[in-house]
């Protein structure tokens, strides 16, 4: 997309993951859009101040919607996810160490083999996660918190 014209453009909540995004986005609605480390934009564009959610290790990810989504082997390291919907989503091998998943939606979450060490899963829902290979060393967890499936 790197000669296209975005002005305007209605791009809410759109996947942007690896996109290249080059190219005039002023005045485009982003709110919600989805980018990560490999998205290109012009260099004086600032994604966060576009309403972007910008999927990457320390990242503020409050109460984002990310429900169903890939996010296989991804590095969430750090991440404040606290209160985020990741029902349903493909978290295999992710790296979530240190990260903060408080009261986070994961129902149904693939966590298989993700790094959990230290996260904070305190009042998280893991009804019918998948933690099978999952590394929770020092994970803030109680016990009446899993409903998970191994």
């Amino acid at each position: 997309m790197r000669q296209a014209d975005l002005t305007r453009t209605d791009l809410r909540q759109a996947v942007l993951l690896g996109a290249d995004l080059r190219t005039e986005c002023q005045e485009a609605n982003l709110q919600g859009a989805l980018c990560d480390d490999t998205t290109r934009f012009l260099e004086e564009f600032d994604p966060t101040a576009a309403g972007i959610y910008v999927l990457k290790a320390g990242a503020d990810l409050q109460g984002v919607n990310l429900s169903g989504f890939n996010l296989a082997g991804i590095d969430l390291s750090g991440a404040n996810l606290s209160g985020a919907n990741l029902a349903e989503a493909d978290l295999w091998g992710a790296n979530l160490e240190d990260a903060d998943l408080t009261g986070a939606n994961l129902i149904k979450a693939n966590l298989w083999g993700a790094n959990l060490t230290r996260a904070n899963l305190t009042d998280a829902d893991l009804t019918d996660a998948s933690l099978s290979a999952a590394d929770l060393t020092g994970t803030m967890l109680e016990d009446e918190e899993l409903g998970i499936e191994e």
